[in-house]
């Protein structure tokens, strides 16, 4: 079975934990895409929710599905919200934002009662940093603030480079709130939390992309079948 189909294999199971009425986060990235074009089918066929984008490319998949949109302004509460990651922990720590769209899935997680991580298995890791860590920044005083990195990063007991993100045409990729982002490869990130309130403090970073504490489940495909995975 090939990844596409494993990533296929999880969405189909997370949509077992969808019920009718819920108010749904609606995750970014290649299996989220999945989740949200099965969640369609099921809407088509009269499933009632309601779902909160965390990105311009999910709002417009979800549109064109015909699944109801909403904002957290108008609905500041959500039931689930459903989403991938670049990497996942055994204690279900993430690292995310490789798509881009790490400060809007972070905003919508957090506004939800729970939150489960839809992956194939080759996203599961002993520790998180093998997948660089993306870290969204303002772009004034990228360089004043890119030093302020390297400096929390050496204060939290780890070492490695930091890179802008580009597009292919060469210029800064320019998230959907008109950020930049700085990929930070760590190796292997020793003490998540502490990496995480020292990037927390600096005042150039818009959020990074460890998502501690937020995701309750990943439901995880490989060729063996689906296998959940809760955090304890």
């Amino acid at each position: 079975m090939d990844s596409d189909a494993q990533k296929r294999q999880a969405a189909a199971r997370a949509l077992d934990f969808v019920q009718p009425g819920m108010r749904l986060g609606l995750g970014s990235g290649s299996t989220a895409q999945r989740f949200v074009e099965l969640l369609g089918e099921r809407v088509r066929s009269g499933l009632q929710v309601v779902g909160v984008p965390t990105s311009e490319a999910t709002r417009e998949q979800a549109a064109h599905a015909g699944i109801p949109l909403t904002s957290l302004d108008e609905t500041p509460q959500l039931d689930l919200t459903i989403d991938g990651a670049d990497e996942i922990a055994p204690d279900l720590g993430l690292i995310k934002g490789g798509g881009g769209a790490l400060l809007r899935e972070k905003i919508v997680a957090s506004a939800s009662s729970w939150m489960i991580v839809i992956a194939d298995e080759t996203k599961w890791v002993p520790a998180l940093g093998r997948f660089p860590l993306p870290l969204e920044v303002v772009s004034f005083g990228l360089k004043a603030t890119e030093r302020a990195i390297a400096t929390a990063i050496r204060a939290s007991g780890h070492n490695g480079t930091l890179t802008l993100r580009r597009r292919s045409d060469g210029h800064a990729f320019v998230t959907d709130g008109g950020h930049f982002i700085l990929d930070a490869a760590l190796g292997r990130i020793t003490d998540p939390k502490a990496l995480a309130a020292e990037l927390s403090l600096i005042p150039g970073v818009v959020e990074h992309g460890l998502f501690l504490g937020l995701a309750h489940a990943a439901v995880l495909a490989g060729p063996n079948g689906v296998h959940i995975v809760e955090r304890s």
